[in-house]
């Protein structure tokens, strides 16, 4: 009976997330100057992706040092500057993902935000990744605001 339940219940959440969810878009010529790759030289740069299909219908909200920078939805990045040292990035979903990395001035780093089937919503995990598939995971996706 239990196990005929949360088929039904992961059926019923497979469904949720094959929708589409929106969020802000950047124009295209913020998306082309983002996926220059451009280092700071003086703040470190962080590109946070969301290359899946999968959650689709799902905004995942995301924080840097517990300040929202935006929601991504499926095939979406976001580029942030941050300021060298210690960041800790929370992926907001059934179970909050974190990763905290220490990020130097003139250094570019990649974050992957894998979707993750919940019991209840979509979980996720971050996984910080080399810059070559990280450029490939943001090359993939459209930046938002």
């Amino acid at each position: 009976m239990i196990r005929k339940m949360l088929m039904t219940m992961s059926l019923i959440a497979m469904l949720v997330l094959t929708g589409c969810a929106s969020v802000p878009m950047a124009n295209k010529g913020a998306d082309a100057q983002a996926k220059q790759f451009m280092p700071s030289t003086d703040k470190a740069v962080v590109y946070i992706f969301r290359n899946e299909s999968m959650g689709a219908a799902i905004k995942m909200p995301l924080l840097i040092d517990g300040q929202s920078v935006g929601d991504t939805a499926a095939n979406t990045y976001l580029r942030k500057e941050l300021a060298p040292g210690t960041h800790t990035i929370v992926s907001k979903t059934e179970v909050d993902s974190t990763l905290t990395m220490d990020m130097q001035a003139g250094k570019t780093y990649y974050v992957w935000q894998e979707v993750k089937m919940g019991v209840f919503a979509a979980r996720s995990a971050l996984h910080q990744v080399d810059e070559t598939k990280g450029r490939q995971g943001v090359e993939q996706c459209s930046l938002i605001l």
